[in-house]
């Protein structure tokens, strides 16, 4: 890669893990830029940089992009299909890495499942991206897949957790390991691959924070409560009948059915332990699942 990586842009900034990665950056030591739309009311930390673009343009984009070593997009999945001009600024540019936004589930492994639909925009960009990295090999790519986002997913009930009722949903078994990771964790990952580019160029890698159950969660959180929680058990087969449907009715919400079939079902094998876990890699560690559920359920 020749000479270190420093000035990196963010795109989505101001959203949960952009905000996670923006902090991260900045500790990691690295000159921060923050694209933003025009007229946003968005604040950062005193030492980033924030430039209003227009997404559409891809010269607004390229003259934001200029001096710039790096580019990590943490937009939203709907906002996805508009990362393109973002691709082509970047190149134009002459930015040398880019992080899109995959975190969350691993997009290269979806062949005709219908979540696949909806994250087409995902799976369209980074193959727009290893295409133009194909013509020019000094713009490179590092994919990421985190799984569930842990500490985000407690509060917003995607980890099946209701600290209120003290109600857990457990779905099939509960016996499934599943690949989680916090959001500092990821920002992390996303420093530590830029500090070390060479051993990630052009690779799709997966981190996880931890690999627990639903019933190691479940626990751990009886544990920590000191109380017995309610239980609902549910056939994940169930989930992905609802997402059918209302994928049929063009309702997109049908994501978060589809992603408790896909992560939670039994028999799911998505856990990235071990080798598949590119923690060693990057010179990271797990966190502690039980210091996570603690902090939540002080919060």
């Amino acid at each position: 890669m020749g000479n270190p990586i420093k000035n990196v842009a963010v795109v989505g900034g101001s959203g949960n893990l952009g905000r996670a990665a923006v902090s991260e950056l900045v500790d990691a030591g690295f000159t921060v830029t923050v694209l933003t739309r025009e007229g946003s009311t968005a604040t950062f930390p005193a030492r980033v940089v924030s430039k209003a673009v227009d997404y559409t343009s891809v010269g607004s984009l390229t003259s934001a992009l200029e001096g710039q070593d790096a580019l990590v997009s943490t937009i939203a999945t709907v906002a996805i299909a508009a990362q393109k001009p973002l691709v082509d600024a970047a190149v134009a540019a002459g930015v040398r890495r880019i992080i899109p936004s995959e975190f969350g589930i691993n997009t290269r492994f979806l062949g005709k499942e219908p979540i696949g639909t909806i994250l087409q925009g995902k799976i369209q960009t980074l193959n727009y991206i290893h295409e133009k990295s194909k013509q020019n090999p000094l713009f490179t790519w590092t994919g990421v897949s985190t799984g569930l986002f842990f500490d985000w997913g407690l509060p917003h009930g995607s980890i099946g957790l209701d600290k209120a009722t003290k109600t857990a949903t457990i779905y099939d078994s509960g016996d499934e390991p599943y690949q989680a990771s916090n959001l500092p964790h990821i920002g992390k990952a996303i420093a530590a691959i830029l500090k070390h580019p060479e051993v990630t160029t052009n690779r799709y890698i997966s981190i996880a924070s931890f690999n627990p159950t639903q019933n190691q969660v479940l626990a751990l959180a009886e544990k920590l409560t000191g109380e017995k929680w309610t239980v609902d058990h549910l056939p994940s087969s169930e989930q992905q009948k609802i997402g059918s449907e209302k994928l049929s009715k063009g309702d997109y919400s049908a994501f978060s059915n589809f992603l408790k079939k896909r992560v939670y079902g039994d028999g799911a094998g998505l856990a990235v332990s071990g080798p598949d876990n590119a923690l060693d890699l990057l010179g990271l560690e797990e966190d502690d699942l039980e210091k996570s559920l603690r902090e939540w359920l002080a919060e």
